[in-house]
């Protein structure tokens, strides 16, 4: 019995990375070995069925892209599954309507840089595909892949997710509170966070193929990443596939884009800010088990309250992270503070396990 044709890899000779990502992999020592590899089998200029497969299935979708004055957010897009399709290999729709105070409201548009992260919480798979989106409006949005791979499951925690039966009414007031630094319940959902995920962009005509938005998760221990103050998040980058697309990106452009999810209660927390980058020294060898460390310096917040109609289980926390030490950047933990956002739902909205809809259920 032959065996199974294998799946191309990268088909451009131009590659996959822009020269700020080259000079990362080149400073740690995996820029040679790591050319040959991706090209083979790493990263791919479009989706494979089983990532077509694995976005079809997704109930939600983590999306980076730029405001008006190019800084990049990280936002989500929620939907029962089957919201995402993909007509071919270099074609993926997103279907339905953003969330409420999403901060990249209106700039969905034709020709504007994209980087989508589809990630299962449950099965820890994960996937990533960057491109362009060549149409927007009401019945969602097109991008075209320039960029598809997949991430190992390094530092994703288990979780279910849940639908809730109506979504919380939203209020003009609730749905975008904007504020220059960290609040007391900001503070509080990121000081107990094991998951966050982050948007960084290239848009230099230089970067060709490599030119975009890409957006990534990062977990660890509740707490891993450090508050230094109400403008100042340290956080520990951990070894990974060594592309070094943030960092990349990073290096190119500092400014960055956090998402923190309240898992339980449904609130999102954007974060705009400046990022450096520190390489090594006491500050970094002090953290367990992390390879660097990122520091945000923080311009602008945005907290939307009850905006995700999901819920998830509690978290089961991923094996890796024994090798991080036990209590993140070594801060005190305590139990979790309730804030006026963070009223329990009412009984018409508790939640019920997603149920992938029938063949041919609308």
């Amino acid at each position: 019995m032959s065996s199974p044709a294998a799946i191309p890899g990268w088909t451009a000779d131009e590659s996959p990375f822009h020269a700020s990502e080259l000079a990362a992999q080149e400073r740690v020592g995996v820029r040679a070995t790591l050319d040959a590899r991706v090209r083979k089998a790493g990263i791919r200029n479009y989706m494979p069925d089983q990532h077509r497969q694995f976005f079809n299935e997704l109930p939600f979708l983590l999306i980076g892209s730029v405001d008006a004055d190019g800084q990049p957010w990280a936002t989500m897009q929620v939907g029962r599954p089957g919201f995402l399709t993909t007509p071919d290999s270099r074609t993926l729709h997103i279907a339905g309507a953003s969330l409420p105070g999403n901060p990249l409201e209106g700039r969905l548009n034709e020709g504007a840089f994209i980087g989508a992260l589809g990630i299962q919480f449950p099965t820890r798979r994960r996937n990533r595909v960057n491109g362009i989106i060549t149409t927007g409006d009401d019945s969602g949005l097109t991008m075209a892949v320039s960029q598809s791979f997949g991430n190992c499951a390094k530092y994703i925690q288990r979780r279910e997710p849940c639908l809730i039966k109506s979504n919380p009414t939203v209020t003009a007031d609730a749905a975008a509170i904007d504020a220059a630094q960290l609040g007391a319940a900001d503070r509080d959902l990121i000081g107990h966070a094991d998951t966050c995920f982050i948007a960084s962009v290239n848009l230099d005509t230089t970067a060709g193929m490599a030119r975009g938005v890409d957006i990534s998760h990062k977990g660890g221990h509740p707490g891993f990443l450090r508050i230094d103050g109400d403008h100042t998040l340290t956080m520990p980058d951990f070894v990974g596939n060594s592309y070094f697309n943030t960092i990349g990106n990073l290096i190119h452009d500092p400014r960055a884009g956090l998402l923190f999810i309240d898992f339980e209660l449904g609130d999102l927390l954007y974060l705009a800010a400046d990022a450096d980058i520190i390489w090594d020294g006491a500050e970094v060898s002090a953290f367990i088990g992390a390879a660097r460390l990122l520091r945000f310096h923080i311009r602008k917040v945005r907290r939307t309250s009850n905006v995700l109609p999901i819920r998830w289980s509690p978290a089961q926390y991923a094996a890796e992270l024994m090798r991080t030490g036990a209590g993140g950047m070594q801060q005190a933990h305590v139990p979790r503070e309730r804030h006026a956002s963070a009223a329990r739902l009412p009984a018409r909205d508790r939640p019920r396990k997603f149920r992938r809809p029938a063949a041919g259920a609308k």
